[in-house]
């Protein structure tokens, strides 16, 4: 492969087994560059190859006007993830190991559940490994998904500085499964867009309780939108609240996760079971999938009162800094 050919995203893989450091190297963009030299990359690639066969792309992500191609090596043990302008030039370039979790592929066993949003929403962290979705490598959130809204390619119109100008703001968020309201805190202000609350990194979230040891929590609304009160039986489907830009949230967006315990920091995320049998992923439309049984506050009579329902968050979530504004 000469220097002065492009490589076309579809044949990364390829190319970085064939060692065209130099090649790759010149569709960085400027900042990219910027980070390393093409003789220390040079050098990595080399190292990085050792023992490598072959790269197999596992999977593609289309995020407005970037495309995420995660690439494994044949015994997947290793990991290339690389975001492609439109213009094919590589924006972000991550080589490292690839690391699956021993519960890898468990999920909740009797609850089904739908995504928390009216409408379609993109998926933009979600999935089983880090380089589709960054809250893996933490056990209390491990299949977490950060859900978007995205218009031709971005994520807001105008000022990207006022939170009313991205489409996420201000839309109904919904109760993914029937249960019982456990936690809601409903006055944290929200950010400027790219600024974040680390000390309340949840923001305004809704904890519901769906089985004995089953809770799910819908995280970042706006100020004072959540309309449902702790105590209170809640339908799949029914508002709770709508989307902000609370807590450790760079830009409007919802978090959403199931658990099995109240408190955040001490639990362990589940694989979530949706009820369409669907396994959504990073860059993957979605929308609210088929509506849940009738919940009664009776389904929860096993359940004994305990101090479950006080939180403690160490979420952190940074949809904003990967879109150009």
């Amino acid at each position: 492969m000469k220097g002065n050919q492009t490589i076309k995203p579809d044949n990364f893989g390829k190319a970085f087994l064939k060692k065209s450091p130099k090649t790759i190297y010149n569709q960085f963009i400027d900042d990219l560059k910027g980070v390393i030299t093409l003789e220390k990359f040079e050098k990595m690639v080399e190292n990085f190859n050792r023992d490598i066969h072959q790269f197999h792309l596992k999977h593609i992500s289309h995020l407005g006007d970037h495309t995420h191609y995660l690439w494994l090596d044949d015994k997947r043990k290793k990991a290339l993830s690389v975001y492609f302008g439109q213009d094919d030039m590589i924006h972000m370039l991550t080589i490292k190991p690839f690391t699956e979790f021993p519960d890898h592929g468990k999920s909740v066993a009797d609850i089904s559940y739908s995504m928390p949003i009216n409408g379609e929403w993109l998926v933009f962290w979600g999935g089983d490994n880090e380089f589709i979705n960054y809250h893996y490598v933490h056990g209390s959130q491990r299949y977490a998904y950060d859900l978007l809204v995205m218009k031709n390619g971005k994520t807001h119109e105008g000022n990207p500085e006022k939170n009313e100008n991205y489409y996420a703001f201000d839309k109904e968020i919904t109760a993914p499964a029937g249960g019982k309201v456990v936690k809601v805190v409903n006055k944290i202000r929200d950010n400027v867009p790219g600024e974040m609350n680390e000390k309340r990194p949840t923001g305004n979230h809704v904890i519901i309780q769906h089985a004995p040891k089953e809770y799910s929590v819908m995280a970042h609304f706006k100020k004072e939108s959540i309309t449902v009160d702790e105590g209170d039986i809640v339908q799949q489907g029914q508002v709770l609240g709508r989307c902000g830009n609370s807590g450790n949230s760079s830009e409007p967006h919802i978090h959403f996760q199931v658990m099995d315990k109240a408190r955040l920091v001490r639990a362990k995320s589940f694989r979530i079971k949706f009820k369409d049998g669907s396994e959504p992923a990073q860059g993957d439309i979605v929308n609210q999938l088929s509506g849940d049984k009738k919940f009664y506050e009776s389904d929860l009579e096993a359940v004994k009162s305990t101090d479950d329902t006080s939180i403690m968050s160490a979420l952190s979530d940074t949809v904003g800094k990967w879109f150009k504004r």
